[in-house]
């Protein structure tokens, strides 16, 4: 077949380096004379028909601009629609024969859709409907196993990182015990290695389930020592013994079914009861999803981005992009979504915050 049109999306979290995937996209597009359409919001664009014709014009100069041009949402699953005034929470529905309308209408030959698992997980339902999809892995959490990184991730432990390195000095000078909460739903991997690259004392993560009194025992022995601060970093999805997360809501017809957060809270409050410390917490929420995409980020997004079109031009179909090693390759995207990666615990990067010091809460660590 020959390709002449082509739509994008960009669905689920915001994250730097979604501008980047846009921006290869379409200028490799252009230059094999496939026209671009952008469509708004995610799904939710190809639900109500609403896009932007993708120009050299209009993606120059985002590719350090972090967010996405075309908008997105974690909302507007076409299999499960919530959104007003199509349908609602309490009268969900499935449009997605809206979606191959909007595709048939405006004859797109071929769909990139950018995002992570959510995202993918539903364009593989539509790759079964007979839609022509590529696939491009986002997400801060660098959970998709099928690739070594994804885009996003990198910039997110940057900023996470920093939080860390800022966070001691303050923790120091009033010597307190200071939480990070990074997001990281059921990786630690933002967690873990920010704590690394920090040198966090304490790490928590979901792949590992702490016990607050091997907690509390972590940093009395520090106190022991002189060390009159301790600085905890833990993921947003980590989980005590009993296995519970501290969800605030559920979210119905979302990509994320339920919204996470105040672990930190919970654990500030039992180790000031049960150390009679001071205690402070930052959650660093959105904070990880904005701003300037890193080098890597950019380097990564735009070669994810062109050769996602390449793999359109070779009509190589209902595969995902991927980083293995230095080089981008593609997999079936129903391999992609089929299983998480997440931290292993008996692997080198726990080894390695073991050897300097890290606890992990677990009593059987360490």
């Amino acid at each position: 077949m020959s390709i002449a049109r082509i739509g994008i999306l960009t669905a689920g979290g915001d994250c730097p380096g979604l501008n980047a995937v846009v921006r290869a996209a379409t200028k490799h597009a252009l230059k094999n004379n496939i026209e671009v359409f952008g469509f708004k919001n995610g799904f939710d664009g190809l639900v109500k028909n609403q896009y932007i014709i993708l120009d050299d014009k209009i993606v120059s100069g985002i590719l350090t601009r972090g967010g996405t041009i075309l908008g997105t949402s974690n909302l507007a699953n076409p299999f499960n629609y919530t959104l007003p005034p199509l349908a609602s929470p309490e009268e969900p529905k499935d449009l997605s024969s809206m979606v191959l309308h909007t595709l048939k209408t405006n004859r797109i030959d071929a769909l990139v859709a950018i995002g992570g698992d959510g995202t993918l997980s539903m364009a593989s339902k539509f790759i079964d409907m007979g839609v022509k999809i590529i696939g491009v892995p986002k997400t801060i959490d660098n959970d998709l196993s099928a690739t070594d990184f994804t885009f996003g991730f990198d910039s997110a432990l940057a900023v996470a990182s920093e939080a860390v390195d800022r966070i001691h000095t303050t923790a120091e000078s009033h010597h307190r015990v200071m939480i990070v909460e990074t997001m990281g739903r059921y990786a630690g991997w933002i967690a873990l290695r920010s704590c690394i690259a920090g040198g966090g004392d304490i790490c928590l993560i979901p792949e590992i389930p702490y016990n607050i009194n091997v907690v509390a025992k972590a940093i009395e022995d520090r106190q022991r020592k002189g060390k009159t601060f301790s600085i905890i970093v833990a993921a947003e999805g980590a989980v005590d013994e009993s296995g519970k997360m501290a969800v605030q809501k559920k979210v119905e017809g979302s990509t994320d079914p339920i919204r996470l957060g105040g672990i930190s809270g919970i654990i500030a409050a039992q180790i000031e009861k049960m150390l009679n410390v001071e205690c402070r917490v930052v959650v660093l929420g959105h904070l990880q999803r904005g701003g300037t995409p890193t080098a890597f980020d950019r380097w990564l997004a735009t070669r994810f981005g062109a050769k996602a079109v390449d793999l359109i031009l070779k009509e190589d179909f209902g595969n995902m992009v991927a980083l293995r090693g230095t080089d981008i390759v593609s997999v079936p995207i129903k391999e992609a979504v089929s299983k998480l990666k997440k931290v292993d615990p008996n692997g080198q990067e726990v080894k390695t915050a073991l050897e300097v010091g890290t606890s992990f809460g677990s009593p059987t660590l360490g």
